[in-house]
């Protein structure tokens, strides 16, 4: 008796708090789901930013070697190691992103 009493008490406090416990494991999904989301669109940002800015530096680097031509080989070089320095900043924020979307 007194242990049938102990499982209908615990049977009714299951009753109260099963619906708590679906919204904690759905909001674990949901929020799994936007940690991935933000990962991918982090990603997304980083590569678009990285042809933002080497557009920029092929820009400046075609103006200077159009204002001074006899400087074309120093600008260039300078140009191709700013365009690396900032791919490669890119491909960390791209591998950041993509690592949030798989972790």
């Amino acid at each position: 008796m007194r242990d049938q009493l102990q499982v209908n008490k615990l049977l009714k406090f299951f009753l109260k708090i099963h619906k708590y416990i679906f919204i904690m494991a759905l909001l674990t999904v949901l929020l799994d789901g936007v940690a991935a989301a933000g990962g991918a669109v982090g990603a997304g940002i980083a590569a678009i930013a990285a042809g933002i800015g080497v557009g920029n530096i092929g820009k400046s680097a075609l103006e200077s070697i159009a204002r001074q031509p006899e400087a074309a080989n120093d600008i260039r070089a300078n140009m191709i190691l700013a365009a690396a320095l900032v791919e490669g900043v890119a491909l960390f924020g791209v591998i950041a992103g993509l690592l949030a979307v798989v972790l």
